[in-house]
């Protein structure tokens, strides 16, 4: 299957000299969620910005669903839609003229059946008459939201969709996300709260300092950088390790009543049993076991801070 985006050798540098992108190459499945990760000032906005047309590229180029973006302008914008960071409306239009007109700007005729849908599925249809500055933050995003669906497009960006929106909105938005993806829609998503990209996307992708450094699968990525702890609380307290227990490369606490084991993620767990056996062969007694898994927030750390 030909990828939906084909991103090729794509650099940004801006008149200040300042180089935002650097050689990025990326190609995103059709109907699969991508989620974009990184520091801020890393480059995810300006890459989202370059493949919907609204950044220049200073090198390389960009493919949506085989047609380049600078030739075939106006076709591969009508498949994209922009959720972007900053609310930006008419503050005195009505919700129902607002996403009325975006849909019109692509050149597609109205459809109220449509229309009516999206403003229902973001619980705006009963507000569908109220002028856009008599809303709440939530309901300004839930609306920009509404704005981007209003072409029905294939593609979606979704750029810090849910930033300073309550936990409410959060999980409407994720289950808007998973209808989309269930109906075939390619989402691109950056976000700030790495637990949402946990939960939904496909593959993660992460950017620093204007280079793509990582784009991989989720659950590998779990499996190849992920870890485990395992941390033995100590019935009594241990000078030191002993040397029977040195192979285990085990960290005693500073209280000196912890020893923690680390290990990777796709671990089989036999050397777990062989080191419990061994524990008790040294005669050292422990109250209780606790375990820790990686997250994917704490591969993001990792990754970035290597590159300091």
């Amino acid at each position: 299957m030909s990828p939906i985006i084909s991103v090729s050798n794509l650099a940004k540098t801006y008149a200040s000299g300042f180089r935002a992108l650097k050689d990025i190459n990326l190609d995103i499945e059709p109907g699969e969620i991508l989620a974009l990760l990184g520091p801020n000032g890393a480059g995810k906005t300006t890459l989202i910005s370059i493949i919907c047309g609204i950044v220049n590229a200073s090198e390389g180029s960009v493919k949506v669903d085989g047609h380049d973006i600078i030739k075939d302008y106006r076709l591969t914008r009508a498949m994209i839609g922009l959720v972007p960071q900053e609310l930006s409306t008419d503050a005195f239009e009505s919700v129902l003229t607002t996403v009325t007109f975006s849909r019109r700007l692509f050149g597609y005729p109205d459809n109220k059946a449509y229309i009516e849908k999206i403003l229902r599925d973001l619980t705006l249809w009963d507000r569908r008459d109220s002028e856009i500055r008599t809303l709440s933050g939530g309901m300004k995003r839930r609306l920009m939201i509404a704005k981007a669906l209003s072409h029905e497009p294939r593609i979606l960006f979704l750029d810090e969709p849910t930033a300073g929106v309550d936990i409410e909105l959060r999980q409407d938005m994720w289950q808007i996300v998973a209808a989309l993806r269930a109906s075939g829609v390619t989402i691109i998503l950056t976000t700030h709260y790495i637990e949402e990209a946990e939960a939904i996307a496909d593959r993660v992708g992460i950017i620093d300092k204007g280079e793509l450094i990582l784009v991989e699968d989720k659950n590998l990525l779990m499996q190849k950088l992920g870890k485990k702890q395992l941390t033995l609380h100590l019935a009594n307290k241990l000078d030191a390790i002993p040397e029977t227990l040195s192979s285990y490369d085990l960290v005693l606490g500073e209280d000196h009543t912890t020893l923690t084991y680390t290990y990777t993620t796709g671990h089989d767990g036999r050397s777990v049993a062989a080191l419990l056996a061994e524990v008790a062969a040294a005669g050292l007694e422990f109250d209780d076991v606790t375990t820790r898994e990686s997250r994917l927030e704490d591969i993001f750390v990792q990754l970035v801070r290597q590159r300091k």
